[in-house]
Formats: C-alpha cells, sequence, structure tokens
C-alpha cells in the first residue's frame, strides 16, 4: 500500500488541491503518473504548448504513432491534435478515480485551445467544442486564456456545459472578468436545461511571472525603497485575488441562486508555481498560498521540494488582503505601472505559448516528412 508524502497530504489536508504541471507519453506508459498519484497528493494535470512541445522533443515515445498518422496521409495540425488528445483522454482515465472520490471536482486535465486563436472568440470557442468531443471524458478541462476575446469565449463554452480552465491570468482586475464570465456562462447554461453542477471550473493566475517582471523594473528603479519591495508581489497578487474569490463566491448576491440550483464555486488556481530567481525558496509559491478551494498546479521539480522542505501551515491567505493591497500600493508608489506590468506579462505569455506550439509543429512536421520521404 502507498503512502502519501505528509508536506504534501498535509496541503491538501489545508484545502489545496495539488496538480501536477507535466504530461507526456513516458509519463503515463512508465506508470510515473499513477505513481504521483498514490505518493504525492497529486489529484490532477494541467498541459500547455510549452509542455507538449517538450514531451513531443523527447521523441522516440510518439514515433509509432506518428508514423501510422503519416501512412494514412494526416497532416501536421491533425497529427498534433490526434497525439495531444490521446495523451490527455489517457491521462483522464489514470485520474478518473480521483474525479469520482472528488464528486468531480479534482481527478481533472486541462488541454488548451491552439494559442494562435487567443484573440479570435469564435474560433477559439470552436476548437473548445473539438476538442471537447474528440477528448470525450467528462474529466477534462477545456483550457482557453483569458484575453478580452477569451473572456466572452468563456462565457460560451461554459454555456455549452463544457467545464474551462481560465488560463494566463495575471491581474485581479482579470480575474474579477473571468468570474463574471463563468456566472454568464452558468445562467446562460440553466437557460438551456443544462445540470449546473457537472458544469466545472478554475481560474488560473500565473504567480511567478508577476515577481520577474515587477523584480527587473525595481532593480531598474534601483532605490533602497524600490529594490525592498523584491520577491513579494507574485503571492500579495494572488492573495488579492482570492480575496476577489471570497467576495464574489462566499458573499456574492449573483451566485448564490446559482448555487441553490447545483453550481460549484469557480476555484482560484495558481499556476506558474516554479521559483525563477535561486535567491527565493524553492516552494515560496505553494506555502504562502495555501487556502481552502484552490488548486496549486506544480512541475514535478516543485513537488518534490515541497515533498522535501515545505512547511504547510495551515491557511496563509486569511487576512493577508490589506496588507497585500498595501505592497501594491508602495510598488506604484516607486515607480512601478502594475497595468503595465499586466498588459506585458499577457502579451508575452499569448506570444510564448504561440512560439511553443509553432515549434511542437515545426517538429512534428520534420518527423512526418521523414516518414514519408
Amino acid at each position: 500500500m502507498s503512502t502519501q508524502n505528509p508536506n504534501l497530504a498535509a496541503l491538501s489536508a489545508a484545502g489545496v488541491s495539488v496538480w501536477l504541471d507535466d504530461l507526456s507519453r513516458q509519463r503515463l506508459q512508465s506508470g510515473n503518473l499513477q505513481e504521483l498519484i498514490d505518493t504525492k497528493s497529486v489529484v490532477g494535470v494541467t498541459t500547455n504548448p510549452s509542455i507538449f512541445q517538450k514531451a513531443f522533443a523527447e521523441g522516440v515515445f510518439y514515433t509509432e504513432q506518428n508514423t501510422e498518422l503519416a501512412e494514412r496521409g494526416a497532416d501536421v495540425d491533425a497529427t498534433v491534435r490526434t497525439v495531444t488528445t490521446d495523451d490527455v483522454r489517457t491521462a483522464c482515465d489514470v485520474l478518473r478515480r480521483e474525479w469520482e472520490a472528488s464528486d468531480g471536482v479534482d481527478g481533472r486535465v486541462s488541454i488548451e485551445v491552439d494559442p494562435r486563436l487567443a484573440n479570435q472568440t469564435d474560433k477559439t470557442i470552436a476548437q473548445a467544442v473539438e476538442l471537447w468531443k474528440i477528448v470525450d471524458r467528462p474529466n477534462l478541462f477545456i483550457k482557453i486564456p483569458a484575453t478580452r476575446a477569451g473572456i466572452s469565449a468563456i462565457t460560451s463554452v461554459l454555456a455549452e456545459g463544457i467545464s474551462v480552465n481560465a488560463t494566463l491570468i495575471f491581474s485581479v482586475e482579470r480575474h474579477r472578468e473571468v468570474m463574471d464570465a463563468y456566472l454568464a456562462g452558468l445562467e446562460k447554461a440553466r437557460e438551456a436545461g443544462c445540470d449546473l453542477s457537472k458544469i466545472h471550473s478554475v481560474a488560473s493566475l500565473f504567480v511567478s511571472r508577476v515577481d520577474t517582471e515587477i523584480d527587473k523594473r525595481l532593480e531598474r528603479i534601483g532605490t533602497p525603497d524600490a529594490l525592498a519591495l523584491r520577491g513579494q508581489a507574485g503571492v500579495a497578487n494572488a492573495r488579492l485575488a482570492y480575496a476577489a474569490y471570497q467576495e464574489v463566491f462566499e458573499g456574492g448576491e449573483r451566485y448564490q441562486p446559482l448555487k441553490a440550483d447545483g453550481a460549484r464555486v469557480q476555484r482560484p488556481l495558481w499556476a506558474s508555481t516554479s521559483v525563477k530567481n535561486p535567491d527565493y525558496s524553492d516552494t515560496l509559491y505553494v506555502t504562502g498560498l495555501v487556502a481552502p478551494n484552490t488548486v496549486n498546479t506544480m512541475p514535478e521539480k516543485t513537488i518534490d521540494a515541497v515533498a522535501d522542505h515545505g512547511v504547510i501551515t495551515g491557511n496563509t491567505i486569511a487576512g493577508t488582503a490589506e496588507a497585500s493591497q498595501a505592497l501594491f500600493d508602495r510598488l506604484s508608489e516607486v515607480g512601478i505601472d502594475v497595468t503595465d506590468v499586466f498588459l506585458v506579462l499577457e502579451k508575452e505569455g499569448v506570444d510564448k505559448f504561440v512560439e511553443s506550439w509553432t515549434e511542437l509543429l515545426d517538429e512534428t512536421q520534420k518527423q512526418l516528412s521523414s516518414i514519408t520521404k
């Protein structure tokens, strides 16, 4: 009988669902994902274009399927779609027990729409529906970037009864828009006669990238007051997002009638939780963001760090909103244009995923071409 790591078990007991921010065929075939479920409290998986690009670069695990697809005349887009949805479907099956045990809250696997569609609402909706049908598993999440175009796509996809992971959220303001989009989607789904209890959603707030961008600007300013603020904005921003979540779902008038009809809360998910600055604790974005009804999706390296030396002391978000807001006030005072920070991060986030997706398509095209020569 496998036993769970005590630090990760304590994190779960404090209300944080541990999800793995990675997926590859090697991980599935070796039994590694099941091992993480059995020993490290993992109850979900997130993927993104960069993760798939890295998995495909490992090559050999996809050669046989790519050969079959090439011989059938599949083009590069069809090949990538088939291979990625196959991996996600398999992961959904591996996590099925966790999905059932949590009444659909966990045991989730996320797959992202083509990032090149991030600013095209209608095409995003169409692909979200297509991916939902192809994977054909109830514990799937469709990831939709929370760009301006993505917000209305999130509402439309939820209205179809499809569960959504709203991703690439950086600011609390955008997080509020995502929560509004979720509630609007539920309202439309209810009008269409959908069972609201079957529709789930998370709002993925990126954490470490906020510190990376703000720290860079603080170092450029270079004053003692500015430098003293480094490494604090990521956690403070997420804590403010959690306060906004509580406002909407614990006391919000709009959610209450939906809740009465079976609707679930849209949980905040902490993404980008690997520490980019080696001067910071490698568990900073886990131990500092412990609260009920949250998800922390981590690369395996961060999961291992928490397992080894993460100190879980219960809720570390309760009562922090005022201090977190004060930190952002000080950032503004020393000359940080916070609005610009979030705009830059969103654009960079989309661009990075497009770049990874393009690399994935290029690499796959090379493989297909070599097979069909």
